[in-house]
């Protein structure tokens, strides 16, 4: 099978041929209603609902990049692994669509424009603040204005990086931010719909659990159509010795500012370690790569604008479309088969990791 032909041409499709696979396939599924037009989060799992030893593989916490982690999912359901004989005690646990209104509206974020990688506070953290050179860099990152052509914006994002540094910045616009609700990486005013489903559906699945395993899959960060997994551990943990063995050395990166991902406020992973303090719960972000970081930051920018600014179906907000997709679910056939066959050899190391605890 040519993996790049997992891919679905939109939400609707994807959600569909989800559910359709995981029948084929025998798994159970239980459609969670966000409330808003037609859009659910779709779970479907095979084994029992209190297992020990759970694999969780989540896609489209951001929306957009949805596209990779549910073609993911659908060949992983497609192929002979869906049906391989389990231990009593071990469950898998697909959540598809985190966000399917950004999914199925290409957007990264929410109906309310909130970037729920950033929605997720821990106990004590208020949903108000944001990093200092914020508010200097926000008339940049979200002007009030239809977008234009991107090599308009090229020029004084490069300037932007000269005088401040690539590092300020990574500390800076992908943090967080919950001061300006148009603006882009904004962590909302209160927990989302998404938030509150997983609160109160997750531990049907996970609340017996004493070891998990979580890939969420997204796409944006890194060279061109490759990964890195980002484990929610301090580098000196010792638990992420386990997780290099598990996936391989090079391709484990714990939080470290000078590597390539960011600190970030209301990360998913965060609050679910919190959310089941009984269990060991490794939780890895999956990151493909797509194009370079200003190209990322371009699309954003003028995506961001277009929703707000821009006029339905103009030209111009079909362009930043086009863009969007460009940065985060390209239309290469290469690249997408690519980075399914690494997505599933990614679920079977999950799996196996899984299996090897007694």
């Amino acid at each position: 099978m040519d993996h790049a032909l997992a891919f679905s041409p939109d939400y609707a499709t994807a959600r569909q041929r989800i559910r359709t696979a995981a029948e084929h396939a025998r798994w159970e599924q239980q459609a969670l209603a966000l409330g808003l037009d037609d859009l659910t989060i779709d779970v479907v799992w095979r084994g029992p609902k209190n297992a020990k030893r759970v694999l969780v593989v989540s896609s489209g916490l951001h929306g957009i990049e949805g596209y990779l982690g549910s073609a993911i999912q659908q060949t992983f359901l497609a192929g002979h692994m869906a049906e391989q004989e389990l231990p009593e005690d071990v469950a898998i646990v697909f959540l598809h669509a985190l966000n399917p209104y950004g999914f199925a509206h290409l957007r990264r974020v929410n109906e309310d424009n909130v970037d729920l990688n950033r929605n997720f506070l821990g106990k004590g953290e208020s949903f108000t603040g944001s990093p200092p050179m914020y508010a200097d860099l926000d008339s940049f990152f979200n002007p009030k204005s239809p977008p234009r052509a991107p090599w308009t914006t090229f020029p004084r994002a490069l300037w932007l990086i000269a005088r401040h540094g690539l590092g300020s910045l990574k500390e800076t616009l992908p943090v967080g931010q919950y001061e300006f609700p148009k603006g882009l990486f904004f962590g909302g005013h209160a927990p989302s719909k998404t938030q509150e489903l997983l609160d109160e559906h997750l531990p049907t699945w996970l609340g017996d659990a004493e070891q998990v395993v979580h890939i969420d899959f997204h796409t944006g960060l890194g060279p061109r159509a490759t990964y890195k997994l980002f484990v929610n551990r301090e580098a000196n943990d010792p638990a992420v010795d386990d997780v290099k063995r598990w996936f391989g050395n090079d391709v484990v990166e714990a939080w470290d500012p000078a590597a390539t991902s960011y600190t970030i406020r209301g990360g998913l992973g965060t609050w679910l370690a919190e959310r089941f303090p009984d269990a060991r719960y490794d939780e890895l972000t999956a990151e493909f790569g797509t194009r370079n970081v200003v190209q990322i930051v371009e699309a954003l920018r003028s995506e961001n604008r277009a929703h707000h600014w821009g006029k339905p179906g103009s030209a111009a907000s079909r362009a930043a479309s086009n863009r969007m997709m460009q940065a985060f679910a390209p239309i290469d056939g290469g690249w997408r088969r690519d980075c399914v066959e690494q997505g599933i050899g990614i679920v079977r190391q999950a799996l196996a990791a899984l299996l090897e605890t007694p």
